[in-house]
């Protein structure tokens, strides 16, 4: 097993010039494209992808991230892996630092998002992401930028598919495939027939990565993106009601 690190990487853990790539915010200046991919290619080569859990999952946090007016909604909660039951929950705000563009939703999610991360007291075994990990043209989503960077295991879970083709096999989940890869599964979980796509972030197996997911599900999205898909909105709404107080 790996001993998961946490919150931030060490820097000696990481090829020269590499700890820099890791934080998005160097590109929000002069965002482009092709900056981007460049290092979303690199990076991937950096992804692990066996377990590096321990040895019983005590903690899981769900992430996720609402927008409004230019400001971004970062909320990390974490859960009681057996009964999924609320243990923290933190929120941050941060000046929403790009539109969306596809494929690169990290650069405009990841600093709120590790925000919220950051001012967690518990210490989660594994994190679930609102977003693709592996399951990504250049193989770097959302889920394992944010795993390369808190450098602990991290799993990607989105709505919609962005690559691959699903194959016609399996019947609980089947493998998407993208060339000669496996790069995630569509998943069928809760009462839905509709999947969810998963993939791995960082430090996890696929394998992995699908048995937890099902085993946090209670409807269609996991229990942890649900609930922080909740405090984000909430977090949204009280900024609103506040603003709208302090105008009347």
């Amino acid at each position: 097993m790996c001993a998961p690190g946490y919150p931030i990487r060490s820097p000696e853990k990481l090829p020269a010039g590499a700890l820099s790539m890791l934080d998005p915010l160097n590109l929000m200046d002069k965002f482009s494209v092709e900056k981007a991919e460049r290092m979303q290619r690199a990076l991937s080569k950096m992804v692990i992808t066996h377990d590096c859990l321990p040895s019983k999952i005590r903690y899981i946090a769900g992430v996720d991230v609402s927008y409004s007016n230019e400001k971004s909604y970062g909320a990390a909660v974490v859960l009681d892996y057996v009964v999924m039951k609320v243990i923290e929950e933190k929120t941050a705000v941060k000046k929403t630092p790009l539109p969306y563009i596809p494929t690169f939703l990290a650069f405009r999610e990841l600093p709120a998002a590790i925000s919220a991360v950051q001012k967690l007291e518990v210490k989660p075994d594994v994190f679930m992401i609102d977003g693709h990990g592996q399951a990504h043209p250049r193989r770097l989503g959302l889920a394992s930028h944010f795993g390369l960077i808190v450098d602990a295991p991290t799993i990607g879970v989105a709505k919609n598919l962005l690559c691959g083709k699903i194959m016609d096999i399996g019947d609980e989940w089947r493998p998407i495939v993208d060339g000669d890869e496996i790069i995630g599964a569509a998943v069928f979980s809760g009462r839905s027939k509709r999947p969810i796509y998963v993939s791995v972030g960082h430090k996890i197996s696929l394998e992995s990565a699908i048995k937890i997911v099902l085993n946090c599900v209670k409807y269609r999205i996991p229990e942890p993106i649900r609930f922080a898909h909740v405090a984000a909105e909430n977090a949204k709404r009280k900024n609103r009601i506040s603003k709208n107080s302090l105008s009347s």
